[in-house]
């Protein structure tokens, strides 16, 4: 990695720093300020070339070590993240104005745990039991991993999507080449080297691009597998460029999580689950809980009690230890989140926020949006942005057919006293996750994904690690002609 005025940013492929072959580049803006701090490539058809040909000359020793050895690799490399991670979460908040103590204590965590949890599912692979299915033979099933598999993440974690996408897939036995979102490189790149002291070359490659590059890979003929976190027209684009080379596909896309609080709901433990699971990463997160569907007997309280709870919540830089969250990604970004709040209906008001904030970077402070019915694009678009919107229902069956009107499928809450209502409600919610008095808790154990626009496949748990496998049955005649 070289320094050309800002620091400039390289590939990470084949276990060292290689200089791009194109001449495209694209600016790494510090959201806190708006401010250029490096430059990364976009890379072309000969850094794709090289990727992939240093994952498939890699693959047959990787494809070979054993679950115990892969594992062991992915223990040491989660002790040598744990061991810089002051390091990385400088870099983090740095490329995406995430503030420290929720990087640190938060995010770094739960990356943390994940790759260990993976190194020990590497163990757990296996097939079917032999058995006599046919007269005089035996059979069983091998589980292995697909070979090389591009992946492409999302700008809203960058160090946990690259976890997310990469540790199943080497814990599985695969190589792989990543492509970080174009605004967001620093974390995967700082990572990739990190984990070259520990893998074989060219197990983890990173190449930088934009949407150009993520295409590219997805046509290249070398990957057998595309697995991408991003948006549903980003998913749409993978799975079409995929089927020409009958590529396995897993998407995790977006999402606009309905959150149904009924009247019987503590509403100090909603509101204060609903914040933070709406505001946390300035509601840049896939789950968030940015439509909220109230109970008539609740709702006027609610709506006071969540703009009052926005009021007291606070956007600030990295530094500022009292920010709970930070600034949008990307002045794009945030046009589309000031765009879907000015354009609300006549019938919508904003109880607090509502404006971007004066200031240098591109923040926008937590908004509250009552009155909201489900034609208005708030109630039917991913906001991806610090905006809670409200929605009055009548009981549990407009509260679940509002929730299932929606073109996402991927998380949703329900917020009641009464266990059996909220089990009854969980089985008739059509969504990937849903959590009872509580909202986008994670696990490493549990699956994380959805259905319809927000994609199919797992992140996280051992249905993730059989994702990034493909089933091999093997029949052997046992008695003599």
């Amino acid at each position: 990695m070289t320094t050309i005025g800002v620091r400039a940013v390289a590939n990470f492929v084949g276990g060292g720093w290689r200089n791009p072959d194109s001449d495209g580049s694209t600016s790494i803006v510090d959201p806190s300020t708006g401010q250029t701090f490096a430059e990364a490539p976009v890379s072309g058809p000969a850094d794709l070339d090289a990727a992939f040909g240093a994952a498939a000359a890699a693959y047959p020793r990787w494809r070979d070590t054993t679950p115990k050895d892969r594992g062991r690799a992915l223990l040491r490399i989660a002790d040598a993240l744990e061991a810089r991670a002051e390091e990385f979460v400088e870099e983090e908040c740095r490329n995406t104005g995430k503030p420290r103590a929720s990087m640190r204590d938060e995010e770094l965590v739960h990356v943390l745990d994940t790759i260990r949890f993976f190194a020990g599912a590497a163990r757990l692979l296996d097939g079917d039991a032999a058995g006599e299915y046919v007269d005089g033979h035996t059979s069983f099933v091998r589980r292995e991993p697909v070979g090389v598999v591009a992946q492409v993440t999302p700008w809203n974690y960058p160090l946990m999507m690259s976890v997310w996408k990469w540790a199943p897939a080497l814990a599985a036995g695969n190589t792989v080449v990543q492509k970080p979102a174009e605004t967001t490189p620093v974390t995967p790149l700082l990572l990739a080297e990190l984990m070259a002291g520990i893998l074989p070359p060219g197990v983890f490659n990173v190449v930088c691009g934009d949407r150009s590059t993520g295409a590219a890979m997805v046509r290249h003929p070398v990957p057998a597998m595309v697995g991408v976190t991003g948006s549903v027209r980003t998913g749409c684009d993978v799975m079409a460029g995929a089927a020409a080379d009958v590529k396995r596909v897993h998407l995790e896309l977006g999402g606009n999580a309905p959150v149904i609080v009924l009247d019987d709901a503590d509403l100090e433990v909603a509101v204060d689950g609903i914040r933070a699971a709406a505001y946390f990463n300035a509601g840049q997160s896939c789950t968030a809980a940015s439509r909220v569907l109230a109970g008539a007997g609740v709702h006027d309280d609610l709506v006071v009690a969540l703009a009052g709870a926005a009021r007291a919540t606070h956007t600030a830089p990295p530094d500022d230890a009292t920010a709970y969250h930070g600034p949008l990604n990307n002045p794009q970004q945030l046009a589309r989140v000031t765009g879907l709040v000015d354009r609300r209906s006549t019938r919508a008001e904003v109880v607090a926020g509502g404006a971007p904030l004066a200031r240098p970077g591109y923040f926008y402070p937590p908004t509250v949006v009552a009155g909201v019915d489900q034609h208005d694009e708030l109630a039917r678009e991913e906001v991806f942005g610090p905006v809670i919107s409200v929605q009055r229902v009548s009981g549990e069956d407009d509260a679940v057919a509002l929730a299932n009107d929606a073109a996402y499928a991927l998380g949703a809450s329900v917020w009641t006293r009464d266990h059996a209502r909220a089990m009854r409600l969980a089985r008739r919610i059509d969504a990937g996750a849903v959590w009872v008095n509580c909202h986008s808790v994670l696990a490493a154990e549990m699956p994380h994904g959805g259905a319809r626009h927000s994609g199919f496949g797992s992140e996280l748990s051992r249905h993730a690690l059989a994702d990034y496998t493909r089933l091999k049955h093997v029949m052997s005649r046992i008695d003599p002609p």
